[in-house]
């Protein structure tokens, strides 16, 4: 049947079409599993009618054969009776009845194959609906996933990257500038800390050598005196 036909080109209709369309394709795939079912009533509706005319055909073909049969009777007794012409109008009853009975069985199974036909497209219909339903989530599914797919890229194309990756370039570098100010400022306090540690380590080097003098008595008592005096002057420039 046609519109079976018709149907079937809306469900296996490609996805990317449908998202084309200005419509939502959830709705388009809601729609059609929705029509596909208002013609299966209405194919159902059909068969019942198409059944229900059959019934009705079967008992006038019936009816007409069961009065021509009792024409032929009453045609049998009229002659058995000796009244050739009752007889003669009884057989011709019987034939008008027989011809009625007649076309309704040819009639009767015309619309036995029409009902066969009906029956078989609506198991069809029946049978693609089902498998409308199945794939209608599917196509569902497909159609979001696509439809975010989109919005993410639309998001993507409005991001500045290359700004972005800037800042973080130029945030990096002042970080290293930073970083670098204060190893120069921790190497420039170290160098007044070794200098100081230097002094005192030359300082006490005098005093344990001029110790080991006095203990020896190495050196003259004038001698003496001017090592401590210059011992002091040294003292007075550190502490300067």
């Amino acid at each position: 049947m046609g519109f079976l036909q018709r149907l079937w080109r809306i469900i296996k209709a490609n996805i990317n079409s449908l998202l084309k369309k200005t419509e939502d394709p959830e709705k388009i795939l809601e729609q059609a599993v929705s029509d596909m079912q208002e013609d299966l009533v209405k194919l159902r509706q059909a068969v019942a009618q198409a059944i229900a005319s059959q019934k009705r055909t079967e008992r006038q073909a019936n009816q007409a054969k069961s009065t021509a049969d009792e024409w032929k009777k009453r045609a049998q007794l009229a002659l058995e009776k000796g009244n050739e012409d009752l007889a003669r109008e009884a057989l011709t009853r019987r034939q008008n009845y027989q011809q009625t009975a007649d076309s309704l069985n040819e009639q009767l199974t015309q619309q036995n194959q029409v009902i066969d036909k009906l029956k078989s497209d609506m198991r069809k219909l029946e049978s693609k609906i089902s498998e409308a339903k199945n794939k209608k989530d599917m196509y569902i599914a497909r159609a979001r996933s696509a439809e975010a797919t989109q919005r993410v890229n639309e998001f993507m194309q409005g991001v500045n990257t290359g700004s972005s990756l800037s800042a973080f370039e130029q945030m990096e570098e002042r970080v290293t500038e930073m970083e670098a100010s204060a190893e120069a400022a921790q190497e420039m306090g170290g160098d007044d800390i070794e200098k100081q540690f230097a002094a005192l380590e030359q300082g006490s080097n005098v005093d344990a050598e001029l110790s080991q003098m006095k203990q020896r008595k190495e050196l003259p008592e004038g001698q003496q005196a001017a090592v401590d005096q210059e011992l002091e002057q040294l003292r007075s420039e550190l502490k300067q």
